[in-house]
């Protein structure tokens, strides 16, 4: 059975087209149901040249057990076989299809309805389904042509080479369809993912403008922009603390070890800082060897500690590049206070900042260190 596999299909695509499978399906049962309510109706009110045992029994019975069979079998094999579901819906359809043309072939439109199967076969996107569909109808066509004399000598020489071509004609034009069906989808799939890229692309280099290269922490452009907002948020009562770190001589560090060891400093200070900063809070690289926190939804207390926490991890590292020495920073704290302006309270931490640099570095300057 290795022809009826579709070995291109995987549970998830399966899964995205279960939905339709279940639509289609419960369409067999339409049209079982409206075939007959119609050949019931018929046989009522006009002429039927059978008995109603025989109508009953060939006419309705058993084309209507038949054909709920046949749906029953294709529900089940899309939940244990759900890999060949297409194929026993193709042969469904053409089951039903051939059961309805051959119990109303005195209606000379009613052949066209073997396309309907192929046409079906066009909306799930499959060649091989499409011209497994087609041979099914020429099968069946020739097979019902060959063996019913009452089914052959209904038909006319013309009907009998007439009813191939246009089953033949009907698979070529839903071909040409179904290619380009495949064309634009493959097309769609495309600008999709081309835009898909760009959004990505545009995401990366906002982020790379908001961030500072060598620390991924934000830079000073990106600082400044979320100091106006926090600051605006603290005049409506949120707690807002402002820290100033710097990094003890480094200019030293540079001009001793060399700036590939400077940069290796920076990289290693962010990621301490990272470490301790909650996801509420903003960390930037403001210049140079300088860093500026906003601490946001804490009190003094919990703001003092985030940033001695800092301190002390970094003034605890021993770095073999530097002979095992420590790097220090120096820091400066200030919480915003009312009546207070957002120059001001930069410049307040600031000089906390200098006053630590000043008076021995490696420590935390605040309003309370200085009382």
């Amino acid at each position: 059975m290795k022809f009826l596999e579709l070995p291109h299909d995987d549970p998830e695509q399966l899964g995205k087209q279960s939905k339709w499978i279940r639509k289609f399906i419960h369409s067999y049962w339409l049209v079982v149901s409206v075939h007959t309510i119609s050949q019931l109706v018929s046989f009522l009110f006009l002429y039927y040249p059978i008995s109603w045992y025989e109508f009953y029994i060939d006419t309705l019975l058993i084309p209507i057990i038949l054909m709920s069979g046949m749906i029953l079998w294709t529900q089940w094999i899309h939940r244990q076989q759900p890999h060949l579901v297409f194929y026993a819906m193709s042969i469904t359809s053409t089951f039903i299809t051939w059961v309805i043309i051959y119990l109303n072939y005195d209606i000379r439109i009613i052949p066209a309805l073997c396309l309907m199967p192929i046409l079906s076969s066009v909306i799930f996107f499959r060649k091989r389904l499409l011209w497994f569909s087609s041979v099914l109808q020429m099968i069946t066509f020739v097979t019902l042509y060959l063996s019913d004399a009452h089914f052959r000598d209904f038909l006319s020489s013309f009907d009998a080479v007439a009813t191939p071509s246009f089953i033949l004609a009907g698979t070529l034009i839903a071909h040409i369809i179904l290619v380009s069906g495949r064309e634009l989808m493959a097309d769609l799939q495309t600008t999709m993912q081309a835009k898909q890229e760009l959004i990505v692309r545009n995401a990366i280099m906002s982020k790379l403008s908001k961030t500072d290269g060598l620390t991924n922490l934000y830079n000073q452009i990106s600082f400044r922009d979320y100091y106006d907002t926090a600051f605006k948020y603290a005049n409506q009562g949120t707690p807002l603390h402002l820290a100033l770190l710097d990094i003890d001589n480094f200019k030293q560090i540079n001009d001793t070890y060399g700036h590939r060891v400077g940069d290796m400093v920076l990289g290693i200070v962010s990621q301490v800082i990272q470490q301790y900063v909650s996801s509420s809070d903003i960390a930037a690289r403001y210049g140079g060897e300088e860093f500026a926190l906003l601490i946001l939804d804490k009190n003094f207390d919990e703001a003092y500690q985030l940033v001695e926490n800092i301190r002390s991890h970094l003034s605890g590292l021993r770095w073999k590049e530097l002979n095992n020495q420590a790097v220090t920073v120096s820091v400066g704290l200030h919480s915003c206070e009312p009546g207070l302006t957002k120059e001001q309270l930069f410049e307040q931490v600031d000089h906390y900042l200098y006053q630590a640099k000043r008076t021995g570095k490696n420590k935390t300057i605040t309003a309370r260190s200085i009382a």
